[in-house]
């Protein structure tokens, strides 16, 4: 369907096609290339920019000062415009690579009126708001649009292709994901800031590209046109309106907003016309965000969706997950071991916290922490609401940064190593409030993680035969078998814990972080995931769990820590904690002591 119409298009200059048609079908090829490498970074990746306009204005500027200030030939031109916008995408992706939410949105809109400035001010380079004049090319009146016209298709027939290429990728798997879930990304192994740098420089220099063709196409470049919050809202409004996050939305849509804007151009004119359109793109956006929240494309894949699934049995739903048997435990078990973690030659404590304060304020949520986990043991980190379980958990993740002390993992100091760095080492966690991408399938939740970060392997596809597999033997590792292709947030909160739990088993960790696995979840999950962290061990993991659940913590675990007030109140076997007179005082208290122990 796309090569038909890519033909379609190529054929219709070489007809009786008006000029003036040509000149739309120009500004709208212009606009979806635009709105498809917005779209990589706010579909994808899921950060709104309203300053994408730049790498327009900037290719063009490019592209007029080479031209018309250097006598340098068009070709030089559009690869000064390539290099400027790569140059600067990078830098916005550099200074925004922390940034996310309304902060985001500002510095991308600051970055494009600080263009403007520029433009409007370095004149000895632009000449300010007198603006550079471009040479037309010396070409019959029918053929005056082809340049434009045939490059214009090409550079939008390769841009689809690079999102499409994009979008199947492992590279962009890691990009949906930070669009889920950006901290819970880098917890699995994705390198978000590196990720955000390059798809900035993906999707800034195609617009760089445009702004050269655009540059010769209008044949004068002023600062107030060049870098245009108006442009940068009909980029949006052209993605919003076809569908984010999809391929064919920001073609759709391009091809919907463009000919309106040239009918508002017609109708709205005059001194105050470009305000007045700036009104009614405005009222347009926030129509699209009120009536078509999902877009064109995602509604329509829904009512079609919905339309396919009438009377389809939906007992699925309901169903719980499997019961997993011992041996199918092992065989999945050993189907996700990997060679990457040789620890066999290893000795001492797999984890060692020593001496971690926290302050939040005034507040000491840690004071002094420390302990060892042994390897090849479930060891329960307990103790009362408050006591720093969970902070400890994020400083060993990477989720915080510790303000004294040191975490040691597998005799290598980690403390100061990235999130996504100690996922690559070999440590995986879960959360107390389940954390997948939601929007995501179970299977595309489990091939998302990365076990060590290859530039070579980021064109690779998203899911390979290999991570098939592996992702069919998480599944049946937890016994969810039957929610592969579900969406994760249509999963029940006990089958969301287990799926998290495959989520990292994929990353083979060496160390497995289960925070309050069993919290909230019926009593048959509970048993399964007690029947897991079993298997775990036997299989040579070391698990670390932090849970209040007294009869399952004491029940798996082999060796006991508890905390108060931030540090280590005792630690011992199971049978040496429950008969602990500290420990009952401050954590299980008298209650227990008179019900004979734990309950």
């Amino acid at each position: 369907m796309g090569a038909v119409l890519v033909v379609v298009l190529a054929v219709l200059p070489l007809g009786a096609v008006d000029i003036y048609i040509q000149n739309v079908i120009i500004l709208v090829m212009l606009l979806a290339i635009m709105a498809t490498t917005w779209n990589m970074v706010g579909g994808f990746a899921g950060y709104i920019s309203l300053g994408h306009s730049a790498y327009l204005g900037v290719g063009a500027y490019t592209t007029a000062v080479l031209v018309v200030q250097v006598g340098a030939p068009w070709w030089a031109g559009i690869i000064g415009a390539v290099v400027s916008s790569a140059l600067l995408a990078g830098l916005l992706g550099l200074t925004t690579r922390r940034a996310r939410g309304h902060a985001f949105i500002m510095v991308t809109f600051a970055a494009l009126e600080l263009l403007k400035v520029l433009a409007m001010n370095l004149t000895w380079l632009t000449k300010g708001n007198h603006g550079l004049a471009l040479p037309f090319p010396p070409l019959p009146r029918e053929q005056q649009m082809w340049p434009y016209y045939f490059s214009s298709l090409a550079l939008l027939t390769l841009t689809v292709l690079l999102a499409v290429a994009v979008r199947r990728s492992k590279f962009g798997a890691g990009l949906l994901s930070i669009r889920e879930d950006e901290d819970k990304a880098a917890s699995v192994g994705i390198p978000t800031a590196r990720y955000k740098v390059m798809v900035f420089v993906l999707s800034g220099v195609p617009v760089g590209i445009a702004g050269g063709i655009y540059a010769y196409y209008i044949g004068f470049v002023e600062p107030r046109g060049m870098f245009n919050i108006a442009t940068s809202m009909t980029i949006v409004l052209a993605v919003l309106l076809g569908g984010r996050g999809t391929i064919i939305g920001p073609l759709l849509g391009a091809a919907i907003v463009e000919p309106l804007s040239q009918v508002t151009n017609t109708l709205v004119g005059g001194v105050d016309g470009g305000a007045w359109r700036l009104v009614i793109f405005g009222a347009v956006l926030l129509a699209v965000i009120l009536l078509l929240p999902q877009g064109i494309v995602p509604a329509l894949s829904g009512l079609w969706a919905r339309l396919r699934s009438r009377g389809r049995d939906a007992e699925t739903g309901t169903r719980f997950a499997e019961p997993v048997d011992p041996d199918a435990l092992a065989n999945a078990l050993r189907e996700l071991a990997t060679s990457r973690h040789d620890r066999g030659a290893d000795s001492g404590p797999m984890l060692i916290v020593d001496g971690v304060v926290k302050r939040f304020g005034g507040v000491r949520a840690l004071d002094g922490c420390s302990f060892a986990v042994e390897r090849e043991t479930v060891t329960a980190l307990i103790g009362p609401n408050g006591s720093g379980k969970t902070t400890v958990f994020n400083i060993i993740d990477g989720s915080l940064t510790a303000d004294e002390g040191t975490v040691v993992f597998a005799g290598e100091r980690i403390d100061r190593l990235p999130r996504w760095a100690r996922a690559f080492r070999g440590i995986g966690r879960t959360h107390q409030t389940t954390r997948l991408f939601p929007a995501l399938t179970v299977r595309e939740n489990l091939v998302a993680p990365l076990r060590e970060f290859r530039w070579a392997r980021l064109a690779a596809p998203s899911m390979s035969g290999a991570e098939r597999r592996r992702a069919e033997a998480a599944v049946s590792l937890v016994g969810l078998d039957a929610y592969l292709d579900t969406p994760a947030r249509e999963l029940s909160y006990g089958q969301q814990k287990l799926a998290e739990l495959a989520q990292i088993l994929v990353l083979d960790p060496d160390l497995v972080m289960l925070d309050e696995p069993a919290g909230g979840i019926n009593p048959a999950i509970i048993a399964q995931m007690e029947r897991i962290i079993r298997a775990l061990r036997d299989a040579g993991k070391t698990v670390l769990i932090v849970e209040h659940n007294m009869p399952f913590v004491l029940g798996c675990s082999d060796r006991v820590h508890v905390m108060a007030q931030g540090r280590l109140l005792a630690s011992g076997t199971p049978d040496e904690i429950r008969a602990n007179p500290a420990v009952l005082d401050a954590y299980l208290g008298e209650a227990e002591t008179q019900r004979g122990g734990v309950v």
